[in-house]
């Protein structure tokens, strides 16, 4: 199967969350043994040169700038109709490439798909990524309520997680330096409303636990500050940014994971940890998806106020520890890439196309 990934700017040119995704989509295919083509802006550096390859993922510019974005979206069904995909998978961050994508889609017979992630389609000018697609992929249940507010069917909504590899999991060696009996991680910016755990900690002065917070940020400093405020200060460690690796080493020297950030389209870091066998805490928000990850199963809190959350690590720190928890293996990547082999088989036999 031969599927054209329309993503006018990739993970090469900026690593965001959905570029990411993107990314992993990509890779995961090429490996199940399909060909992936990117239209894309080009960022690498022969100006004569109008096509890469890495791992496998074969990159073609239709422009060179990627500040082009009308000469991009002009050249793009042409480009479709030369390529010829047998599906096309549109970013949905790109309107302008998406509707464009319609043409191709007109040109070739090819079935759409958009992916959302990160984009609120309720916003701006993101809605017209909605019309005209044959199907929309989101990570998680709230993507999927956004999107169908903004006009798309139920059953055009398709929810595919983010992907993990356990096997990683399992090659990581606990690290006890930065492991603590609880930890959060994330960007510490406007979002990651850090303070209500800090606040429940304060609560639990009496309590013998400790702390890790993994991430960096513009609101670093004032949450350090709160920290020093409360008198919790020598048992909360900030240690920073660290890579993926390093996260999962503390995860798996953990006794559990808090997420407590207002808006999140899938909990990426709370998975990790409770694949690495950490609880997990989660404080409900209507704009985070966070708590689909926990529900419906043990070893997991969902919680809606500061006195739920003191309750919550509390119970929490009288369970088994673990290291690992294997229930969390439907998301690994080897099971993930079966949920998009099975969205284009299917779209592509409604077409008659197989």
């Amino acid at each position: 199967m031969h599927v054209a990934f329309v993503v006018p700017e990739t993970v090469h040119h900026r690593e965001t969350d959905a570029s990411v995704r993107l990314d992993r989509i990509a890779r995961m295919l090429v490996d199940r043994g399909h060909e992936v083509t990117v239209l894309c802006t080009s960022w690498w550096e022969a100006d004569d040169v109008d096509e890469f390859e890495g791992n496998d993922v074969v990159y073609r510019a239709l422009t060179g700038d990627r500040d082009a974005r009308r000469s991009f979206t002009l050249r793009l069904p042409m480009a479709l109709r030369r390529l010829d995909p047998d599906v096309i998978h549109a970013d949905a961050r790109a309107p302008g490439a998406v509707v464009a994508c319609r043409a191709g889609r007109r040109l070739t017979g090819a079935p759409l798909v958009v992916e959302w992630y990160g984009t609120d389609p309720r916003a701006g000018r993101a809605g017209r990524s909605v019309d005209g697609a044959d199907r929309h992929v989101v990570p998680s249940r709230l993507v999927r309520r956004w999107v169908r507010e903004a006009g798309a069917d139920e059953g055009d909504c398709v929810v595919v997680p983010n992907p993990i590899d356990v096997e990683r999991v399992l090659d990581a060696r606990p690290d006890p330096d930065v492991g603590a009996d609880l930890v959060y991680a994330r960007r510490l910016d406007e979002g990651a409303n850090l303070e209500v755990l800090l606040l429940a900690l304060a609560e639990l002065r009496g309590y013998d636990w400790s702390a890790t917070v993994i991430g960096d940020g513009p609101r670093r400093e004032e949450y350090e500050d709160q920290a020093d405020d409360l008198q919790i200060e020598d048992r909360i460690d900030f240690v920073g940014h660290r890579p993926l690796d390093g996260r999962i080493a503390a995860y798996r020297a953990s006794h559990a994971f808090v997420q407590t950030a207002r808006r999140c389209a899938f909990a990426e870091d709370l998975l990790w940890a409770l694949t690495a066998g950490c609880i997990g805490i989660v404080e409900y928000h209507a704009e985070s998806s966070a708590h689909e990850l926990v529900e419906g199963r043990d070893r997991s809190f969902r919680t809606t106020d500061e006195e739920e959350l003191v309750d919550a690590i509390v119970e929490a720190s009288e369970m088994e520890a673990r290291n690992f928890d294997e229930r969390f293996a439907e998301f690994d990547r080897t099971e993930v890439v079966e949920g998009y082999v099975d969205l284009y088989t299917d779209l592509l036999a409604e077409r008659g196309r197989l």
